[in-house]
């Protein structure tokens, strides 16, 4: 290695635009590379998302159908008499019909029909909910309390205080058709089914009608408020028009019970009816009351008129009216009769309308037209003798309140007709059904969008971790700092974390002759050879900025690969300090080494031994001294060098790690060259630039780098741009 021409590699520089591209081949190159965490998250995400959908209870859904139409009578009933069940243009509003089917009056009254503000419940297990129930899992001993199968319990009676509204009591199976169970104030009560348990004071009362559970299982017993089961009913109800302007109304009702879904919904769908025809009737309801009010003094006015005329007849001997009084008699009672049924008809429309509603207001005007018509027959009366006129007013007052009397009587018959053919404005068409499978929870999907999370979560992660990772990428980083490449080292398994293994250590070289990593090593050879035409000494120090990257493993490779070449090759282990290639090469922990060369205990023949190929030589580190930077800074070492310089073709040096400790600035003042080994993915271009400064403040320089440990798939593309902040502290001593 005397030549004069040298070969030294020109770093390139990256392309200066790269940094500002998002690079989807880079981003792709990092989900691929990345998919173990994918799968990981998503087989996670899946078996989260069967646990939501099993822990889950099934929930039914019950639907019917109703249609709202114009009020009808059942009865062919006259037009007079149609018209006392009042106008109604056109169908009932849909909006207004579908919030009075979901007001708290006609709900309430499903609630109550039902009687669903009781409620009994198998006790479930926390967190787990109906796993075990949906998975059949057999029951555990220490856990038969809770619900592990299809247990029910069906409550006939409950009565309790007021107070106690609201409250879970705890009931326990004790037999096929016996139980316990504790009271709010603490009592406990033994009972049995279909048997009524009561109280002494007789505040509760309670009667089990039917018991399907083991000994053992627990119930929660209890009855909610009637404001709280109306929500409860108002949360799980809802209707809407479907086509939306048809007068359809759909009605939905979902619960964890298919029958009582069923029956929940039936129950809103009749009480919703029956309102219906119990609004349609009231104003005929209304009319019948006011008659049958009026029927009692009607009555009575006849039987006075009738003995006032009686009694002056007797008086007078009876007396009888000439033919013009009667005419006027007949005429006055015709109309004072159409004045009494403008009274009835007005008692009507008042239920019906305001006064100035046009309807009221012909009655008004048809009221004023009688009262003249009757003002001018009574003025006509005038000019009769007094015992005509005596005698036509008595005859007049019987015959008027005969006719209001027969005119209630017809009237309120009629009304009676009107509210018995009364129906609602509403027509059920399907009655309340549920469907066997359920709606919810929809497991699948729920498995489904939980597995898409996954991936979307993993996929996450892999670019998290690839945004977070400051470690070199690629060869093009280092090369941007100024230091030419020698080669790349690919990954290989078999020589990961080395240093933790116990015993002797293979050569990998050795054992692996047409491994791509040894190919990798030889080209590094090969790089050496021509890198270093220049180099004032056949040595090379292998170092690194920090441990843990594969600078022993280069190393011992290198120098066997050179000494497989031909060469005559000597390693040294400078790492004073942890040095362990003697593992290497099956040497004792004891043998001579370096830092006995150094402290003038052993000659350089002594502490060299032959290695495992012919040309190679071995130098190991001997005893861990107590300070080894003076050791190294002896002149010794230069001399020691440069006698090796004269007999080996190539010296490799293993030395500790820059950022550690101060050695191989020490001896790279001493050697032909230095090459630094960084690490994939794990070495910080920010630590080769501090091991930079550190020689160049030392007034050494570094030759190259070789990047170890590369793995195709981790390197996600190449940025070349990156900020990184760091913060390195190791402490580099001895574990023995």
């Amino acid at each position: 290695m005397k030549q004069t021409s040298t070969m030294t590699p020109a770093p390139t520089q990256p392309p200066q635009d790269a940094d500002d591209e998002l690079d989807l081949f880079a981003l792709a190159g990092a989900l691929l590379s990345g998919w173990p965490w994918i799968v990981a998250a998503a087989l996670i995400a899946a078996i989260a998302g069967a646990f939501v959908a099993l822990r889950q209870p099934a929930i039914y859904q019950a639907t019917g159908l109703l249609q709202l139409e114009q009020k009808q009578n059942a009865l062919a009933l006259p037009q007079g008499m149609q018209d006392l069940l009042g106008s109604d243009s056109g169908k009932s509003a849909s909006e207004t019909q579908m919030a009075i089917m979901s007001s708290r009056m006609v709900l309430g009254q499903a609630v109550q029909k039902l009687d669903l503000q009781v409620y009994a419940t198998p006790k479930r297990l926390p967190l787990f909910g109906l796993l075990p129930v949906n998975l059949h899992l057999p029951a555990l001993g220490f856990l038969k309390s809770y619900q592990w199968g299809d247990e029910s319990l069906t409550v006939g009676q409950l009565k309790l205080p007021q107070s106690w509204l609201g409250q879970s009591m705890p009931l326990t199976v004790t037999g096929p058709d016996s139980y316990t169970i504790t009271l709010p104030d603490g009592t406990n009560y033994d009972g049995q089914t279909g048997k009524e348990l009561r109280a002494e004071d007789g505040t509760f009362a309670l009667t089990i009608a039917a018991l399907d559970a083991p000994e053992g299982r627990e119930f929660l017993v209890g009855k909610r408020p009637l404001d709280a089961a109306i929500g409860m009913v108002k949360r799980n109800f809802s209707v809407s028009e479907n086509p939306r302007g048809s007068s359809i109304l759909s009605t939905r009702y979902s619960d964890t019970n298919r029958t009582r879904a069923e029956s929940v919904l039936d129950a809103i769908a009749q009480a919703f009816l029956q309102q219906n025809v119990e609004r349609n009737a009231a104003s005929a309801e209304s009319s019948l009351d006011f008659i049958n009010t009026q029927l009692p003094q009607a009555r009575a006015n006849v039987s006075k008129a009738e003995q006032a005329l009686n009694a002056y007849r007797e008086k007078q001997q009876s007396v009888d009216v000439d033919y013009e009084t009667k005419t006027l008699l007949e005429r006055v009672t015709s109309i004072e009769g159409e004045l009494s049924a403008l009274d009835l008809k007005e008692a009507e429309l008042k239920n019906q309308y305001t006064v100035n509603h046009p309807a009221y207001q012909a009655l008004l005007q048809n009221r004023k037209e009688l009262q003249a018509q009757l003002d001018a027959a009574k003025k006509a009366t005038q000019s009769l003798p007094e015992t005509q006129k005596d005698i036509f007013n008595l005859q007049r007052n019987l015959e008027v309140a005969q006719q209001v009397y027969g005119q209630l009587l017809n009237r309120g018959q009629e009304l009676q007709v009107v509210r018995a053919s009364t129906v609602g404005s509403v027509r059920i068409i399907d009655k309340a059904f549920a469907a066997a499978s359920p709606i919810a929870p929809r497991k699948s999907r729920i498995v489904a969008m939980a597995v898409l999370l996954g991936l979307i979560v993993g996929a996450g992660i892999v670019l998290l971790r690839r945004a977070l990772r400051r470690g070199i990428k690629g060869a093009e980083e280092i090369e941007a700092l100024g230091l030419p490449v020698f080669a790349t080292v690919p990954f290989a398994p078999e020589a990961a974390n080395l240093r933790e293994k116990r015993g002797e250590l293979p050569i990998f070289a050795m054992a692996h002759p047409e491994d791509v990593v040894t190919e990798a090593l030889r080209s590094l050879r090969t790089s050496l050879h021509f890198g270093l035409l220049d180099a004032n000494t056949n040595s090379i120090q292998i170092t690194s900025a920090a441990p843990n990257v594969g600078k022993s493993f280069t190393a011992v490779n290198l120098a066997l690969v050179a000494a497989q070449a031909g060469q005559k090759v000597c390693l040294i282990d400078a790492d004073l300090r942890r040095g362990y290639l003697r593992r290497f090469f099956k040497l004792a922990k004891n043998t001579s080494g370096l830092s006995d060369y150094l402290g003038h205990e052993k000659s350089l023949d002594e502490v060299m031994t032959s290695g495992p190929v012919e040309g190679l030589s071995v130098i190991t580190s001997g005893r861990y001294p107590p300070n080894p930077s003076e050791l190294l800074m002896r002149a010794e070492f230069s001399d020691m060098l440069q006698r090796l310089d004269k007999e080996f073709d190539l010296i490799v040096i293993d030395s500790p790690p820059v950022l550690a400790v101060t050695d191989p600035v020490i001896i790279g003042r001493s050697v032909g060259a230095t090459i630094v080994i960084a690490r994939h993915m794990e070495t910080m271009a920010g630590e080769l630039r501090a091991v930079q400064a550190a020689f160049d403040a030392a007034g050494a320089q570094i030759k190259g780098a070789v990047l170890n440990s590369f793995k195709a798939g981790a390197s996600d593309g190449y940025s070349g741009h990156y900020h990184y902040h760091y913060n390195y502290r190791y402490s580099y001593k001895s574990e023995e």
